[in-house]
């Protein structure tokens, strides 16, 4: 009998709630995101490789678009091959989570939880992956492996996003 009772209410709701979704559909707006263009991802790719040399570091840089995909590769003359993977999953880890790659490490360290995050596909938990952002929006990342150190890494990234910081607008 209660059951009964209850038909009419959720008659009620579910045309409610079908009237609202359709209110929504109908004042939905088209999406408009900043992304990463290949221009801007080729100078960050460029200058964090140039901040990496000058420390005497060898490594392959990876520009992704808000997305997680690949604008731009660069590997330094001695970098080793593992430096390729190692730059692009940073770089995607560090666009998907948006944030830096160290301070997901750090957090996985300390949160048995967020170790599960190194079982997604193309994540890796180690510095040197670093959001780009226009304001507060990512648009992309950089990722660098292959300095003695994922703090290091991480240096020449931020270093590469400050040589077009003026751009980024």
């Amino acid at each position: 009998m209660p059951f009964r009772a209850l038909r009419p209410a959720h008659a009620a709701l579910a045309a409610g709630l079908a009237a609202a979704t359709l209110a929504t559909a109908a004042g939905a707006q088209v999406l408009t995101e900043r992304n990463m263009p290949l221009a801007i991802a080729q100078e960050i790719a460029q200058a964090t490789v140039a901040a990496c040399a000058a420390k005497n570091f060898n490594v392959a840089v990876t520009v992704v678009d808000r997305a997680g995909q690949v604008r731009a590769v660069l590997r330094a003359d001695r970098a080793g091959p593992h430096t390729i993977e190692a730059s692009r999953a940073k770089a995607f880890t560090a666009a998907s989570a948006r944030n830096v790659t160290s301070a997901i490490a750090e957090t996985a360290e300390r949160n048995p939880a967020a170790r599960h995050l190194a079982a997604i596909d193309g994540f890796l938990l180690l510095g040197g992956g670093v959001p780009v952002k226009v304001g507060d929006e990512v648009i992309g990342a950089v990722g660098v492996g292959g300095a003695p150190g994922g703090h290091l890494d991480e240096e020449c990234a931020n270093a590469g996003i400050e040589a077009v910081k003026a751009k980024l607008r």
